[in-house]
């Protein structure tokens, strides 16, 4: 299983939000090229990258994320965050992305999904942000009415690269993780599985790598050192 540490941009600052709401942010680094060489240096060599002004329509920083790409050290990148079109696509995987995550168009326009995963084949991770069993867009501000399942069942025939669920309700909290839906995810959307949200402790990795999980997404656990990056990395790749 590979550990991603999460560089959440805003305002060209390296956050964390708590529960999802932008009214919370519990960590700012305000350098985040500095995020990115800190946690090269702590050993990682994958980075889960992004844009949260651009996924809510409040400007970008898509040059931020692509400068973060190219950051000494970095093997591979995976860039989201209100890519909702295919020139934005193209845009990231040339400035370096190693895969493209792509979201609300992904969810809310099945057509221009598989129309993209075609052109991209293997190269586009489709988040699905989930709270209350419903699958939350832009930014997580919407909601769609579509059941869960419905979602990730459409998902199965795509040439994806993966599908990443961000438990929202436990985004930040450090409460655990919801193996419950990371489990009824991996039963549904037969793809490999990225997985965010409440990650606290060693133990909430194994158990995530027990159930087949092929990534996860480290955020608030790591910036407040509730997780070592050492004792991460004796035990999973990056």
């Amino acid at each position: 299983m590979i550990v991603m540490p999460a560089i959440d941009l805003r305002a060209g600052s390296c956050v964390q939000l708590v529960g999802g709401d932008y009214d919370r942010e519990a960590v700012r680094w305000p350098d985040a090229q500095a995020a990115a060489a800190h946690w090269v240096a702590a050993g990682f060599r994958a980075l889960h990258i992004v844009d949260l002004d651009a996924a809510t329509g409040q400007g970008d920083n898509r040059a931020l994320a692509a400068s973060l790409a190219a950051t000494p050290g970095v093997r591979e990148t995976q860039i989201g965050g209100g890519v909702r079109d295919d020139a934005a696509i193209a845009a990231l995987l040339a400035a370096g992305a190693t895969r493209v995550i792509v979201g609300t168009r992904a969810v809310e326009d099945p057509e221009w999904l598989a129309t993209a995963s075609a052109r991209y084949p293997q190269r586009l991770v489709v988040a699905a942000d989930v709270r209350d069993d419903r699958v939350v867009t832009r930014g997580w501000q919407g909601t769609l009415q579509r059941p869960l399942d419905d979602v990730l069942g459409a998902l199965r025939e795509l040439p994806l690269a993966a599908v990443l669920v961000t438990a929202v309700h436990r985004e930040g909290l450090l409460q655990g993780p919801d193996l419950g839906l990371f489990e009824r995810v991996l039963s549904a959307a037969g793809h490999p599985l990225h997985a965010s949200g409440g990650i606290t402790t060693l133990m909430d990795l194994r158990s995530l790598d027990r159930l087949g999980v092929s990534a996860v997404v480290l955020g608030m656990s790591l910036y407040t050192g509730a997780l070592d990056p050492g004792a991460i990395l004796q035990e999973f790749e990056s």
